[in-house]
């Protein structure tokens, strides 16, 4: 197993079940007006297990009746260690169910947990530490965040930046939030709270699309520029057919450079703060574009620097 923290990454899967008949979390997730009050109740409930918002991500949500499965990601060897103990100990479902009876307002939510890492049954060696630790490492995460955790990141943000502000000193608000100390609370900020995603095993820290990252994805894509908007137009309108279309007839003249550029132009100007560096990268990703991803990600700034 890695020991450096920096290169620690790992994936399980969280199982939840409530033993109530009258409670079915998958249907009160995929409720529009009960889903922002589970996803709450799930952050808070891992930041209790961790000490922070940041120890655990939550990259996809999937709803399985009886189950509510939840995709979670651990990016330092620590934070695993200090939610497998809470766990261990009962004290993650307590602080679950806690959380869940506020948020949907309800008088007791008794929810069953179950931990598992690829084919690993992890409660039954709970009391095997650097086993369950290894067996998380083992598997890492396959997939990005998903675009409505991303969403719902958002709006939990939002909201807790809102309430901390109307309960302490604005100086204090976001910090008390965020251990890496990133201004994702300020309304200036371009940086959407989900923080980070994983290319190629590596973390990234997540933002919106910058002027640079404009002029270089129109520099480098090439021909490729129309794969790249039908992989963004699955989650932006704007994008839909008949429009890649219309651009590529529209600035056929201009060549190359232009139609990449107005594609991802339109997709900044319609997608706004969530047109983000993760989206551009899955995109590239998707369409085998390896070293532009690498580019935009300032892998090799030196070796392919044009500007």
């Amino acid at each position: 197993m890695a020991d450096s923290s920096d290169l620690w990454i790992g994936s399980a899967y969280l199982f939840l079940q409530s033993t109530s008949e009258k409670i079915i979390l998958p249907s009160l997730y995929e409720s529009s007006h009960q889903k922002s009050s589970v996803f709450k109740a799930l952050k808070l409930a891992l930041a209790d297990s961790t000490g922070g918002l940041h120890g655990v991500d939550m990259l996809k949500v999937h709803c399985s009746e009886p189950h509510l499965i939840i995709q979670l990601k651990f990016c330092m060897r620590e934070n695993c260690r200090k939610f497998l103990r809470s766990y261990r100990a009962g004290l993650f479902r307590e602080s679950l169910q806690k959380h869940l009876q506020v948020t949907l307002s309800m008088t007791a939510v008794p929810v069953q947990v179950e931990l598992k890492a690829g084919s690993e049954q992890l409660d039954h060696m709970l009391n095997e530490e650097e086993r369950c630790l290894e067996c998380i490492y083992n598997e890492k995460p396959d997939r990005l965040r998903d675009e409505e955790i991303a969403e719902l990141e958002e709006s939990f943000r939002s909201l807790t930046c809102r309430q901390e502000s109307n309960n302490s000193t604005p100086s204090n608000n976001c910090n008390s939030l965020n251990s890496s100390s990133l201004p994702y609370c300020s309304g200036g900020s371009s940086l959407p709270p989900g923080a980070t995603f994983i290319f190629q095993e590596q973390q990234f820290a997540n933002r919106t699309l910058t002027p640079d990252d404009h002029q270089k994805f129109a520099k480098l894509v090439s021909k490729k520029w129309k794969q790249v908007g039908r992989s963004l137009q699955k989650n932006c309108r704007a994008l839909r057919d008949p429009v890649i279309d219309n651009l590529a007839h529209e600035y056929d003249r201009e060549g190359l450079y232009e139609q990449a550029y107005q594609l991802l132009l339109k997709f900044i100007q319609s997608e706004g703060k969530r047109a983000t560096l993760q989206r551009l990268i899955a995109a590239l990703e998707e369409n085998s574009l390896i070293t532009l991803a690498e580019e935009l990600l300032g892998l090799h700034p030196s070796e392919n620097d044009m500007s």
